[in-house]
């Protein structure tokens, strides 16, 4: 009986653990914001992985469609395109943190994880003159530690509602997959980097955001980015 106890309370732990590494409303590993209020008709586009040298098309077309969003990026990256940066902050754009090289951060040590923050976030402040509010994971993989991270460079984690799958769909089913989920306060998850490659190929994206941009703008929605979204009060923002 007692080793039946001690199996059930293990496989108990193990699966909080489990939840709170990628659970999107899980607060286990630090301060996370996964949705916005529903009393407003507003979603927070985000884009991870980059900057890339793609990024100016996509800052030209949500420019069109007078849309704002949150890039989650990366220090490497960041280095290699300054201006890239600099541009989509000057444009009214924000910058989140999204580590320096994009490794997993499940299983890390803290020094690790604070290292991957800060170069990130020295790079960032550097190419665009202010320090990101937002820290995105990896994967959406967390771990202890992160929390004294984030907590030493004022950052707030931010999951997503929807991750759009952009790295692996084509654009007619990104365009499926993601038009019909939009509702008030959802953070939609895009890509425009992929990871650590060099001039990735972002067209899908690019050609599925032609579609779903003035859709969402013809539906009454505001395109924010997650500071906007995440400007009232935050009761309710992480329950499921």
């Amino acid at each position: 009986m007692l080793g039946e106890t001690i199996t059930v309370a293990g496989a108990g732990l193990a699966g909080y653990v489990a939840w709170g590494v990628r659970g999107r409303s899980a607060q286990v590993f630090g301060r996370s914001l996964w949705k916005g209020p529903a009393s407003r008709r507003a979603i927070a586009l985000t884009f991870d992985d980059g900057p890339s040298e793609s990024t100016g098309r996509l800052l030209d077309l949500l420019a069109r469609h007078g849309a704002k969003a949150t890039f989650c990026v990366i220090g490497f990256h960041v280095r290699r395109l300054p201006r890239v940066a600099a541009r989509a902050a000057a444009e009214g754009h924000e910058i989140a943190n999204h580590t320096d090289t994009h490794p997993h951060l499940f299983l890390r040590s803290q020094a690790f994880i604070v290292n991957q923050l800060e170069r990130a976030q020295k790079s960032i402040e550097d190419a665009t003159g202010a320090a990101p509010r937002f820290f995105r994971a990896p994967f959406g993989s967390r771990w202890f530690g992160l929390d004294e991270a984030q907590r030493r460079f004022g950052l707030t984690g931010l999951m997503w509602t929807d991750i759009a799958r952009d790295w692996t769909l084509s654009a007619v089913d990104i365009d499926l997959r993601m038009r019909s989920r939009a509702r008030p306060g959802a953070v939609f998850c895009f890509h425009d980097g992929r990871e650590l490659t060099q001039n990735p190929d972002i067209s899908n994206t690019l050609n599925a955001l032609e579609f779903m941009l003035p859709a969402w703008r013809d539906a009454g929605y505001e395109l924010v980015t997650a500071s906007e979204l995440f400007a009232g009060p935050v009761a309710e923002m992480n329950e499921e």
